[in-house]
């Protein structure tokens, strides 16, 4: 005869508390996930609060920041403004090429004006239900960023647009006979976008910005600036001219300029002292391919192949990336930004061409049209 269990509730299972790991812990207090990692597998994690590779670069004020003037004067114009009249800031867009710091800045933003922020990303949202759960947890004077904003979807973006007009949203519940409406009330809030396609955006999303801000590039000066504050965060020794020589080819980039710091301190505690030096900067840079001007091998290869496959241009974007086994949207928006800036390659109605300049600093001889 078998035994039966007796009847009754079932027994609860007391377990012990769990503790959440190192390194969640670390990623819910706003540390990335190579900062915990690092905490995690040091053994002096708890006693090295301020551990140099796991220091943030990233301004947390106006007043820190470096470069873009004309933004920063009326960005600290408007939340001056806002701060008296007690409201909350109007929705923003920043524009411009990778790396130029427009989500530093929008934590910049909701810094100053004392804001807790939630960020996602254009393709993250694709229903609006995903929109939903964000704007319902919004608190008056709260920033929404949505970064590639430009890659929103049609629904998401015809939903979000009573939400930054009327402060509110229709949701729809249900579907055929049964779909029933509802009118949801929202929080004041401020959204801001970050595109690095302006041009993709659509003009009905567009003109619901208040505030619309383009960075450029950074100046060397600038970049400077930034480096020498970097090393001092990351307490390196630098010989004088070596943040200047660093700058010089980080193509007015801050993040290129501090991905570059980074590798050349790998390189000098590695095959030196620690101490940055001329000759430590142009041997690390050399090994990372980059040369004078801050071009890679990608550029190089995309000005070689515009002077020699197509004698000059112009040529086609896409016979340019089918050429380089590359994406379109690698070379639109990572290398053409900066060879057009410095002038090495021009943009024609027939395709792109290669500039004197070009050919002069890639030692070719320059065809004749």
């Amino acid at each position: 005869m078998v035994a039966q269990a007796p009847h009754g509730p079932k027994p609860i299972l007391h377990t012990t508390n769990y503790r959440t790991p190192p390194c969640c812990s670390f990623l819910q207090n706003g540390y990335t996930a190579d900062m915990a990692i690092g905490r995690v597998i040091s053994a002096q994690a708890l006693s090295e609060a301020e551990e140099t590779f796991n220091v943030s670069l990233r301004p947390k004020s106006l007043d820190e920041c470096i470069g873009q003037q004309n933004v920063r004067e009326k960005l600290s114009i408007a939340i001056a403004a806002a701060k008296k009249r007690g409201e909350p800031l109007e929705h923003m867009l920043f524009y411009g090429p990778p790396g130029l710091g427009k989500t530093t800045l929008t934590n910049v933003v909701a810094h100053e004006r004392g804001a807790r922020i939630r960020s996602s990303s254009g393709p993250a949202l694709v229903k609006a239900g995903d929109v939903m759960g964000l704007l319902t947890n919004i608190n008056v004077g709260d920033v929404l960023f949505i970064d590639e904003i430009h890659r929103l979807s049609t629904p998401v973006e015809e939903f979000i647009y009573p939400a930054m007009e009327d402060v509110r949203v229709d949701f729809t519940v249900d579907s055929g006979l049964h779909a029933k409406t509802i009118n949801f009330p929202l929080k004041r809030f401020t959204l801001i976008g970050a595109t690095t396609r302006a041009g993709l955006l659509s003009a009905p999303l567009r003109s619901r910005f208040g505030m619309l801000y383009h960075l450029d590039f950074y100046t060397t000066g600038e970049l400077t600036e930034i480096l020498s504050r970097s090393a001092q965060l990351l307490k390196l020794v630098c010989e004088e001219g070596t943040p200047e020589r660093i700058a010089a080819r980080s193509r007015g980039t801050p993040r290129v300029a501090n991905r570059l710091l980074k590798r050349v301190r790998d390189y000098a505690q590695v095959k030196g002292s620690g101490t940055l030096s001329i000759e430590i900067v142009d041997n690390a840079l050399k090994m990372e391919q980059i040369d004078a001007l801050g071009l890679d091998e990608l550029d190089r290869s995309f000005l070689r192949a515009l002077a020699t496959v197509y004698n000059g241009g112009p040529a086609g974007i896409e016979a340019l990336a089918a050429t380089l086994g590359e994406e379109r949207d690698t070379l639109e928006d990572v290398v053409e930004p900066y060879l057009l800036q410095i002038g090495f390659v021009r943009r024609t109605k027939r395709g792109r061409e290669i500039t004197r300049q070009a050919c002069e600093h890639l030692g070719l001889e320059q065809q004749k049209r």
